[in-house]
């Protein structure tokens, strides 16, 4: 296994002949466009991913496993049809020193094919169990054809663009960001003011993890987390779509802390941003020990949704006021963060 191609693995979800899945991932039991409920759909990519480095890894570590270390950027091309059969095409496209670059392409084959999504997962492959575990040195793979490099050269630079946006969260506002800020702290000043503050836009939520949730020994899939914190997101979306909300992108999940049986988790969703139809959704995940000894942030995520009509028109949505500065720099980086996801792809 030394050239990408050998690691393709696929995997297709069977809505039009498997009734009990089709309805497992309807977000409503009517005929309504969009009719898929995505974060389940985040729960099976990243296990695609999983299986898809794991295959990978193995050849040369056969007790290793992999774990996530970061989900970057997944755009929604077109609304994904629940009736029609979904499959995820997976396969790496760049191996460093222990870490591995999954891209998945998810598509409806058919006389017409839709491609839905294209999605990046960051994995490491690591061995050992719970504290003496340790990441282990992979061989890197061999680019024969033009495609494969560019696949290779495209991941690197999504790497670097990564590592400058945050660079960028760390600078000064502009002087237009700076007068944005300005005039939504006064418009806050005026009589009658009844826009809505960024600080009542809030959601949360607390859970317990037990064995159900365990994915590698003693530690809990992380599919189940992200899907958690997306329809806690959607949730809180509808604080400032008067109508339905769709998930339009996924700016960046990041994986920082291991999250354990037993421990509690609390979820926090926050609108932080609006632009025309789009509201992004910045989201947090709390891991707290079961002896309360230890507290870490597990994850956290950023994610864009649009609003929509029921042909999933755009509809407007209103302005959002930050009013502390912990509110003007989440707002500025969902701004800097939406301007360049709406510069480098087009989204639902």
């Amino acid at each position: 296994m030394t050239h990408p191609a050998d690691t393709s693995f696929y995997q297709t979800l069977q809505f039009s002949s498997d009734s009990e899945l089709r309805r497992r991932f309807m977000v409503m039991d009517e005929p309504i466009k969009g009719n898929i409920r995505f974060g389940l759909l985040l729960e099976v990519l990243d296990k695609v991913a999983e299986e898809t480095a794991l295959n990978y890894v193995n050849v040369f570590y056969p007790e290793a496993r992999v774990v996530t270390a970061a989900i970057d950027n997944i755009f929604i091309r077109h609304a994904a049809d629940v009736t029609r059969d979904l499959v995820c095409r997976a396969r790496i496209n760049h191996v460093g020193r222990s870490s591995l670059e999954v891209g998945i392409r998810v598509e409806q084959p058919g006389p017409e094919p839709i491609h839905i999504a294209s999605c990046y997962f960051t994995m490491v492959a690591r061995s050992g169990m719970a504290e003496d575990a340790v990441s282990v040195a992979l061989p890197p793979l061999e680019y024969v054809e033009d495609t494969e490099q560019r696949r290779f050269d495209k991941a690197l630079a999504r790497r670097e663009e990564y590592k400058q946006s945050q660079a960028a969260l760390l600078e000064p506002p502009s002087r237009e960001e700076y007068e944005l800020l300005t005039s939504l702290h006064r418009a806050q000043e005026a009589p009658g003011f009844q826009g809505l503050l960024a600080g009542r836009l809030v959601t949360d939520a607390w859970e317990r993890m037990y064995p159900e949730q365990e994915n590698v020994p003693q530690k809990i899939f992380g599919g189940y987390l992200i899907r958690r914190a997306y329809e806690l997101s959607a949730i809180c979306s509808d604080l400032v779509a008067p109508g339905r909300s769709i998930i339009a992108a996924v700016n960046r999940i990041n994986f920082m802390h291991p999250v354990r049986m037993g421990d509690k988790l609390h979820y926090t969703s926050r609108v932080v941003y609006t632009s025309g139809s789009f509201v992004c959704i910045e989201a947090s995940i709390e891991r707290i020990s079961r002896d309360r000894s230890s507290k870490a942030l597990s994850n956290s995520c950023l994610f864009t949704f649009v609003h929509v009509d029921k042909d999933l028109n755009h509809c407007p949505v209103p302005p959002i006021y930050p009013t502390t500065y912990a509110e003007d720099a989440r707002y500025l980086g969902a701004l800097r963060s939406h301007q360049a996801v709406v510069a480098h792809h087009s989204i639902i």
